[in-house]
């Protein structure tokens, strides 16, 4: 059974194979991270000893019998797929810079595409984040999606594609947030304020909904790309890298991506922006996004 420590080094196939070999050091790793210490019973009132019940994934109190089942609440819940192979779907899923498709985690997997599609679809629930960006950080606009026709303020639009708001950490973390209506100060300036702090130092290009923040708090500087694209530390430049790696990922990978999916896929890219330096693994980190509702 794996502890759960920290690996400073890279995560491999090797690693994943003999710290999960089966179902069993799946659920021992839910129990420990769930539980670590110890399983208060809700029928004995304090915390007791329980036992592994062989004939079904749940542990049982050894004063009163009563069943604990790790995987309830989860995404695992109620799954006839094996918990070995939703762990690797999640090893999957971390171990690549652009994405993999539900298509080759069915090949991966051997499952059917709509048991790939459920299981990507429900992992990628746990790569949301909300917690706030500090520092400096760059906030930009992108449009994910069909062919680009005409624009609007200096702001290319389509009818099949949809505008995302990008908030970007220097050197740190990444926040997408999708903008199903125009892109405008009343539907742009709610996730600045929910998603960046206060104290930050805030970036923009010239387009006008960011007009407000110094008003709001933030100190904020801009840059005119139509003059120039660095002035200092003034500049956009991680956030529109980050747009590379997103645009590039799913037209490379997911070939297309309906609107009402994309901020599930835009959580998966800021996910994955956000821990790409981490000094444990993506896989053991995203494990740890496993959450009860």
């Amino acid at each position: 059974m794996i502890a759960h420590t920290e690996y400073m080094q890279r995560y491999t196939i090797q690693k994943f194979n003999k710290d999960y070999p089966d179902d069993t050091a799946c659920l021992e790793w839910l129990y420990l991270f769930f539980y670590p210490d110890g399983i208060e019973c809700i029928k004995c009132g304090k915390i007791t000893k329980h036992h592994r019940v062989k004939s079904r994934p749940s542990y049982s109190c050894d004063v009163c019998g009563h069943h604990v089942h790790p995987t309830a609440g989860t995404i695992f819940e109620k799954s006839v797929t094996p918990l070995k192979l939703w762990f690797y779907a999640v090893f999957l899923m971390s171990s690549t810079r652009a994405g993999i498709s539900a298509k080759q985690l069915e090949r991966e997997l051997g499952v059917t595409y709509k048991t790939a599609w459920r299981m990507f679809k429900q992992i990628r629930t746990m790569m949301a984040e909300s917690d706030q960006l500090e520092g400096i950080v760059e906030i930009d606009e992108a449009y994910v999606g069909g062919v680009q026709k005409g624009q609007i303020g200096g702001r290319k639009m389509g009818t099949n594609k949809t505008a995302v708001l990008g908030m970007v950490e220097r050197k740190g973390r990444a926040r997408a947030k999708i903008i199903p209506e125009t892109v405008s100060t009343p539907t742009i300036i709610p996730h600045i304020r929910e998603h960046v702090h206060t104290g930050a130092i805030v970036m923009t290009d010239q387009f006008h909904p960011y007009n407000v923040l110094p008003q709001l708090g933030y100190e904020h500087h801009r840059i005119h790309h139509n003059i120039e694209y660095v002035r200092g530390l003034i500049h956009t430049n991680s956030v529109e890298g980050f747009w590379a790696i997103m645009k590039m990922g799913i037209r490379a990978v997911y070939r297309h991506v309906k609107p009402k999916y994309l901020q599930q896929y835009a959580n998966e890219y800021a996910f994955r922006y956000s821990h790409r330096k981490d000094d444990r693994s993506m896989f053991l980190t995203l494990l740890s996004q496993v959450r009860k509702v």
